[in-house]
């Protein structure tokens, strides 16, 4: 009979791989630890590890536990539960949202990131939904200063103390 220490998998054990080689496009959901070396463009959703290693190029919307990135290349959203680290040499392009976040010296990252612990996929899903219009748009850039037409006189400064006493 199984015990609940049987099935938690050893820190190393990695129960799929999406080798060197290999392409996969669609939705990807998945139990216990996934290693992305190939490939791959669609969804992944896991409440897991998922580890995207060096040479792997993704185009996806990411949603699971703990997302590694170990080199490779991620164009996409990430929201990871637990925790997003990205590791040199990788490269970044998308949002991330986790309450722990660590991108490593030398990472690519473009993008922006949220830090605080993530809501029920229902709860954020359905205020975006409810969200008016306005409410989801970008909040205006803070007007330029004003600026003097090049022909304005511009007044004398004031004579500082050593030009007075002088």
């Amino acid at each position: 009979m199984a015990t609940a220490t049987d099935n938690q998998l050893p820190p190393t054990e990695i129960t799929a791989l999406l080798g060197r080689g290999t392409r996969f496009e669609g939705k990807l959901h998945f139990d216990g630890r996934v290693r992305v070396d190939g490939y791959f463009q669609g969804e992944i959703n896991s409440d897991d590890t998922l580890i995207i290693g060096d040479g792997a190029e993704v185009h996806a919307e990411i949603e699971v536990a703990t997302v590694i990135v170990r080199g490779g290349q991620v164009h996409g959203n990430i929201r990871a539960r637990n925790a997003i680290e990205i590791h040199a040499p990788g490269k970044m392009v998308g949002n991330l949202h986790s309450p722990s976040l660590f991108i490593d010296r030398g990472v690519e990252f473009q993008g922006s990131c949220r830090m605080d612990p993530i809501d029920d996929k229902s709860t954020s899903t359905a205020s975006a939904a409810s969200a008016p219009a306005s409410a989801k748009a970008v909040p205006p850039a803070i007007p330029p200063a004003p600026v003097a037409p090049a022909s304005a006189a511009v007044p004398p400064a004031a004579p500082s103390k050593s030009q007075a006493s002088a």
